[in-house]
């Protein structure tokens, strides 16, 4: 079911006349309303009503109006679902991911890789490390650095995240439903106000507060249809004739005070939520043979910690100098309450994160130099900059020991218009993990960072006690480093490359394609025998051992060419050989474009030597 909001009004009805006309139906002419449209499962172009509509009085401007009918919603219609959900389908589909255990049905959270989203995702690591690493850019002052890598464990010492302060610290807030014993996130929720009347009625009365995870257009479509069966439940089964939802508000703001009027987004019971509470999101287990506290230890919630526990093992065995930077890729796990928008919140999570450390004095300067380095590597690998932002956090967002941090953000196609989720982020955190590692646990009083005592007057969490410090040579001067952090998520940056890749063409006979950077592209190349007969698969075969020593191509001689090209342009596949009866006569193959479809024919013994050029290795 699709959701279309029109703004009916004598002075529009020319207007709205004219889009529905567009799409072949009539609209009545009536204060501001909702009409609930679904799609022809037969001819997509042809819509209709379900024979039921209700007053709102939720207003919307023409252009926003504009947009969303002709451009958003006829598209919808015709491709029969919302962009996420064709691309979760294309996933699925090809074989780029997969929900975990899903013979099982499934466990939240967790989510599998399949052929082609392996390649992709590993192809991402690969740019990161190669750029990042092997190959890092010129530092601010058009010198070189140096970086090097580490692989730590994912489980570690229970000290380390008593120190870091993920013990104490790594929470949310959440709020359960004493019902369906659903489980949420305090800052997730938000909540409609739906009143009896329209905005300006003076016997208007409130009905109640429906909550939504989340204020996308999904959430809108729940509480609508919701409301209409609230408004039904208390007129005694019919319709009221005037209803309206007032616009979306934060739970947090709204109700904290006022709980017992919110009903539950699963099982619409009305006051039914718990206090916020905090909940640690470290996932347990126990090492060794005996399952008690003192064998208690947590899967890693991030990858940081272990670069900074080895801080001295570095320094000591591989003679770098400041400033410097540390990487590592690798498994975290967080136990989010809620999990969602496909692989963007999960529970098991690929990180690749930096810990750049350098002279208090110049650490502003590496902090926008690692920003804007790392704002730049998503453009270079094909994410449009009117889709990417980079957003300066503001100073009640920093964390307490945080000197200055900004995000990098992906308008995801899952979020609201307008919102966009986290990519990466870029934080200036001072010398907080090494003093927290050799001091204890730090706590920020009257603005400075000092340990967190306990009732004895002593460290709360005890630190290593190890001199975390540095010894700068040419100063001739000891001090502890301040650090840079870049850290990457891998998932979403994978999951923004698919979303950004997903392209719809309807003059092709297969729409749907997926435009990724050559140098990410699963599959670099494809060769086809025109047909399975006629000395063509002889030919094809040494055409693609040659390509494959150097890149993954497939090899397909199976139905026809349409169609093959429709599978490569559904992998993402940036260019398709075929070996066709002129190449027996001349030599040529032809080259198709996934991108433009454009075809041209170069010599059989050139096709390496192409492709080298066009992925530039």
């Amino acid at each position: 079911m699709l959701v279309m909001f029109v703004k009916a009004t004598p002075d529009n009805n020319t207007y709205s006349d004219r889009i529905f006309s567009s799409i072949g139906t009539t609209v009545p002419h009536t204060p501001p309303l909702i009409v609930r449209m679904r799609t022809d499962s037969v001819n997509p172009g042809k819509l209709g009503f379900d024979g039921h509509y209700c007053y709102n009085a939720g207003s919307c401007s023409t252009s926003w109006l504009e947009t969303f009918v002709i451009k958003d919603f006829i598209g919808m219609a015709n491709l029969n679902g919302n962009v996420m959900e064709r691309i979760v389908a294309l996933c699925k589909r090809r074989g780029f991911v997969f929900q975990s255990s899903e013979i099982y049905g499934g466990i939240n959270g967790f989510w599998d890789y399949g052929p082609l989203g392996v390649e992709l995702k590993r192809n991402l690591k690969d740019a990161w490390w190669l750029d990042m690493v092997r190959n890092p850019p010129l530092g601010p002052d058009g010198r070189e650095f140096q970086m090097v890598g580490l692989d730590c464990s994912i489980i570690m010492h229970p000290q380390v995240w008593k120190c870091s302060g993920h013990y104490d610290l790594f929470s949310d807030m959440m709020v359960d439903c004493q019902k369906c014993k659903s489980r949420f996130r305090h800052d997730q929720l938000y909540v409609w106000e739906v009143r009896s009347g329209l905005e300006d009625d003076p016997q208007s009365k409130l009905i109640g507060y429906l909550a939504t995870m989340g204020n996308d257009d999904d959430a809108l479509a729940d509480v609508q249809a919701r409301a209409r069966k609230l408004s039904k439940k208390i007129s005694g089964g019919r319709l009221l004739d005037q209803w309206q939802a007032e616009s979306i508000i934060a739970y947090r703001t709204r109700c904290n005070n006022n709980t017992d009027l919110v009903r539950c987004p699963s099982c619409d019971e009305q006051g039914s939520f718990t206090t916020p509470r905090e909940f640690n999101l470290m996932l347990e287990s126990h090492a060794g043979p005996i399952k008690d506290e003192d064998n208690r230890v947590f899967l890693r919630p991030e990858t940081a910690q272990g670069i900074f526990v080895n801080f001295k093992n570095v320094i000591d065995t591989c003679r770098v100098k400041l400033p410097f930077g540390i990487a590592q890729m690798g498994k975290s796990f967080r136990n989010e309450i809620t999990p969602r928008n496909f692989t963007f919140r999960s529970r098991e999570f690929e990180q690749m994160e930096i810990e750049f450390f350098c002279h208090p004095s110049e650490s502003n300067r590496w902090y926008e130099f690692w920003r804007d380095v790392r704002f730049n590597w998503y453009t270079s690998l094909g994410l449009k900059s009117a889709k990417l932002r980079l957003r300066e956090h503001d100073k009640d967002e920093l964390s307490h020991y945080s000197c200055g941090t900004s995000d990098i953000e992906y308008a995801f196609p899952f979020l609201a218009d307008g919102d966009f989720g986290e990519l990466e982020g870029v934080a200036h955190r001072g010398d907080f993990d090494l003093r927290s590692h050799m001091e204890g646990k730090l706590v920020n009083k009257d603005g400075k960072l000092v340990p967190d005592l306990g009732p004895d007057g002593k460290p709360k969490w005890k630190g290593s006690g190890k001199d975390l410090t540095y010894f700068d040579d040419e100063r001739k001067e000891r001090f502890t480093p301040h650090v840079v952090e870049p850290s990457a998520g891998a998932d979403r940056a994978t999951l923004a490359v698919i979303c950004e890749a997903y392209t719809v063409d309807e003059s092709r006979p297969s729409p749907e394609l997926m435009r990724f950077h050559p140098r990410l592209a699963p599959i670099k190349a494809a060769v086809f025998p025109l047909v399975a007969k006629d000395g063509m698969p002889e030919i094809a075969e040494p055409i693609y051992r040659d390509i494959r020593k150097r890149w993954p191509a497939q090899y397909d001689a199976k139905q026809s060419i349409g169609k093959r090209y429709a599978r490569m342009d559904e992998a993402g596949t940036p260019f398709c050989f075929t070996i066709d009866g002129q190449t027996k006569e001349d030599g040529t193959v032809t080259v198709r474009d996934r991108d433009t479809g454009a075809q041209e024919r170069i010599d059989k013994s050139r096709v390496s030597e192409y492709l080298a050029a066009k992925l530039n290795v």
